[in-house]
């Protein structure tokens, strides 16, 4: 989810870019079918990053399902492996899906209370790619569901509300959970604010420089960081 107004050309880490994973068509299909902002391109590098990471036997996380267009794409790497893909959010929709806002979709409002709730959607989105017995979907809001989880993640994709408040709570509250060798993603990081809202980028300079992770790979506004250090353990502190 988020904001893309502008596309510039496809930059990857050269490594990274020598043998990325593909989905089966099939999985593919789903992905662009399903509602949702990731651009096919930023997708693909997302789920290189997520049959990395599912190698380690741990589950894959992300933060802000939407619709479940992401979700596909993890739950299918999780499939692969033998690994629980879990998908947090309160499925009210991020500020900017409001109504008057841009990116308000009035198909996913609740008629009887006249509220968001993407949850039956994106329900119906893993039912049609066959993905559903692998995905975990904690309904919740982020900085909670992350309180009460205790285990350590192979993978945290970062791409819930993007105001400083909620991306920092993302961050505090999943990146201390990523494995050593694990990987931290995300999405909507734009360098130069005409681009788009900073605060992802903010949670992102702040990952570096943390010393607990170093970024592999860039697809246009997605970044992909490996945990290399100790940083970023303890909630509020990295």
């Amino acid at each position: 989810m988020g904001r893309r107004p502008i596309h510039r050309p496809t930059r990857r880490n050269p490594v990274a870019a020598e043998s990325p994973a593909r989905p089966d068509p099939e999985v593919l299909t789903a992905f662009e079918a399903a509602k949702g902002f990731m651009p096919v391109h930023e997708g693909l590098a997302l789920y290189t990053a997520a049959v990395e990471a599912a190698a380690l036997g741990l589950p894959l996380l992300e933060v802000g399902t939407y619709c479940g267009r992401s979700t596909i794409l993890l739950a299918a790497a999780a499939r692969a492996a033998g690994v629980t893909a879990l998908t947090v959010d309160h499925h009210r929709g991020s500020e900017e899906q409001q109504p008057g806002w841009e990116y308000h979709d009035p198909s996913v409002v609740d008629p009887e209370i006249g509220l968001m709730d993407t949850l039956p959607t994106f329900r119906r989105t893993l039912h049609r790619a066959g993905l559903e017995e692998h995905v975990v979907a904690l309904v919740g809001r982020s900085p909670q569901v992350a309180a009460v989880w205790g285990g350590e993640l192979g993978l945290v994709f970062i791409d819930g509300g993007h105001t400083d408040e909620h991306a920092t709570g993302d961050y505090e509250g999943w990146a201390p959970k990523v494995a050593d060798g694990g990987l931290l993603v995300i999405h909507d990081v734009f360098p130069d604010p005409a681009d788009g809202g900073q605060a992802p980028y903010r949670v992102h300079q702040r990952a570096l420089a943390s010393g607990a992770f170093t970024e592999i790979s860039v697809t246009d506004s997605l970044r992909v960081l490996r945990r290399t250090g100790p940083g970023a353990r303890l909630r509020g502190h990295g």
